[in-house]
């Protein structure tokens, strides 16, 4: 990213984390890096990027706007227009990206990468849907890739012949209207000509971003098949990404011959020790990556980037585990992500833990959202937890109902109340009569196979266990209306988790009202009212309840004096996501 193009300095916290390599000034740093990678025997590239143009964040587009190969509509305000970059400006663009590559490889860098997907600049110019300039940058497709070679160019002018240039981009973006796989297969046999080493293949844009960034709802290995083809149309290595945090399935890929190399990105953040932990045989050890992205790209651009099933990602000197001073008896109450994550680190600190669970197993919300079948990253992350409870020896008793009592007799050292949280039965007329009659149920009862439904369904409340009941259901053939009071469904989502579930329920063919008021839940089904006070009659078999959880009764007033340390921790504190209940345990735990 060029300052001239850009005018940085930009708004306070967004650029500040990004680094710069266009100037001999930078060559001291880099070298750290190069140095510090290559003790290990590993090879390092930098990605280089010309920023994202009209995709830029809508703080960064209200501060100093936004350019692009063409005047377009932004993606995050369609109402702000990005500025089309002048023949002067894109000179000074490739010489910059020439500079860069001076900079890295004089610093030891081993290659470079350009940023060339996901609809971001680059990704622009050599797209006619967003390109549509008429000088020699737009055009037909030597046009529309001329930007690229002559960066290429300028890179191995500056930095030798034989310095590796890796290309990622797009085949497909999944648009209507942007690249679609014959012309990206054209684009990486010119691009070999023009001097690219290797390929790293993924697909989408920002407008269908579940697939540049895929959610726990994509499949696993979702991009591959984009490798293969490529693979097949070059000559040079071809890099895989997408999903593919899995071993056996990453393994595969490689056998087969689809790609030459295997790329990971989030799953390196839940593990860092993924591919050592993988060489050793240790795949049951493996923390997974469950694709929700709350922890990594969630917090960007106002928090450091950290992962929510490793709450050490990013802080990791000021959150390094060390054994206890002293040991201590540590009692557990509540067997879910929070409890189980307490009792993980205070065990692995060498403290004495035991964990009472009133269930007949450890998992709490955990069971419930690793039930469908597009959720299956959720039961990894359980089964992780059971093996790391199981071979740190913490003592587990299931089906234990705790008292402040049966607590006191115990006379822990240090106590964690971790005893989850339960479904809201919103008081709407007609609810008490449908639960008893068995018509009106709650997500949780339906996801445990404790309740059936008929063939018309009804969820009460659009919000993310809301829409992903409805999904499952629908997925079972079953007729599904979503309704929610507020004017749209799954805002407690990220972006492209958010936009994937909601095709993925459009597919099936769910029905969602917003807006939408309950009035009563008859036999025959539901009397709402839409936001002009119109009211009418759902007819259904079932009503599922969706509308939120809340804490469970926990014994913290009758303890707090009896107890020497007593922490509340996870849904018990205040019902959130799994990031919340994970860092909470972690973060206790490491202090006791």
């Amino acid at each position: 990213m060029t300052r001239e193009i850009e005018h940085l300095p930009g708004p306070p916290g967004y650029l500040s984390g990004h680094l710069a390599a266009d100037s001999p000034m930078y060559i001291a740093s880099f070298n750290e890096l190069a140095d510090a990678l290559h003790d290990y025997g590993v090879k390092v590239a930098v990605q280089l990027t010309a920023g994202r143009g009209r995709n830029a964040p809508k703080e960064y587009l209200k501060a100093i706007g936004a350019v692009a190969p063409s005047p377009l509509p932004c993606f995050s305000d369609p109402q702000i227009i990005a500025r089309e970059l002048t023949t002067v400006e894109m000179e000074r663009l490739v010489e910059s990206f020439g500079l860069a590559a001076e900079t890295v490889s004089s610093a030891g860098i081993d290659a470079v990468e350009l940023h060339a997907h996901n609809g971001h600049l680059l990704d622009q110019f050599q797209t006619a849907l967003w390109n549509k300039r008429t000088d020699k940058y737009g055009g037909n497709l030597d046009g529309r890739l001329r930007l690229v070679r002559e960066i290429i160019r300028a890179i191995k002018l500056a930095a030798g012949q034989d310095f590796p240039v890796i290309y990622r981009f797009s085949p497909t973006h999944y648009l209507r209207g942007g690249r679609e796989i014959e012309e990206g297969l054209e684009i990486a046999r010119r691009l070999e000509a023009a001097g690219v080493d290797a390929f790293h293949i993924d697909a989408g844009c920002f407008e269908v971003r579940y697939w540049a960034s895929p959610p726990t709802t994509q499949r696993p290995g979702c991009m591959v098949d984009m490798a293969q083809k490529v693979k097949e149309a070059v000559t040079v290595p071809v890099i895989a990404v997408g999903k593919l945090g899995y071993p056996d399935l990453a393994e595969k890929v490689l056998k087969e011959g689809k790609a030459d190399f295997i790329a990971l990105g989030r799953p390196l953040l839940a593990d860092p020790e993924w591919p050592n932990k993988v060489k050793k045989g240790m795949v049951e050890d493996l923390r997974p990556c469950i694709g929700c992205y709350e922890g990594c790209m969630g917090r960007i651009p106002y928090k450091h980037s950290s992962c929510a099933v490793n709450p050490a990602t990013g802080m990791e000197r000021k959150f390094a585990l060390k054994p206890a001073e002293k040991k201590k008896t540590v009692l557990v109450v509540g067997g879910g992500p929070a409890g189980m994550e307490a009792a993980r680190v205070a065990a692995l600190r060498g403290h004495r833990v035991t964990l009472w669970e009133r269930g007949n197993g450890l998992g709490g919300n955990l069971i419930t959202a690793s039930v469908p079948s597009f959720k299956k990253d959720y039961e990894n992350l359980l089964k992780y937890f059971l093996t790391q409870l199981r071979k740190l020896g913490v003592t587990i008793e299931s089906k234990k109902e705790a008292t402040p009592e049966s607590i006191e007799g115990i006379a822990p050292d240090v106590l964690f109340l971790a005893t989850g949280s339960e479904p809201i039965i919103p008081e709407i007329p007609g609810v008490e009569g449908g639960v008893k009659k068995g018509t009106v149920v709650t997500a949780a009862q339906i996801l445990l196979g404790r309740r059936q439904t008929g063939n018309r369904v009804l969820v009460v409340g659009g919000g993310l266990v809301g829409c992903e009941t409805a999904l499952y259901l629908a997925q079972k053939g079953k007729k599904i209306t979503i309704v929610e009071v507020l004017e749209s469904v799954a805002q407690d989502m990220f972006n492209a988790s958010r936009t994937h579930l909601l095709k993925l329920l459009a597919d099936a063919n769910a029905n969602i009202l917003t807006e939408t008021r309950i009035l009563e839940i008859t036999d025959e089904g539901m009397a709402i009212a839409d936001k002009n006070g119109n009211r009418r009659l759902l007819e259904a078999d079932t009503v599922v309840l969706a509308a939120g959880m809340k804490r469970s009764e926990e014994f913290f007033e009758a303890l707090k004096d009896k107890i020497p340390e007593v922490f509340v921790i996870g849904d018990c504190a205040e019902p959130r996501n799994v990031l919340y209940a994970i860092w909470e345990g972690f973060r206790t735990a490491r202090l006791i």
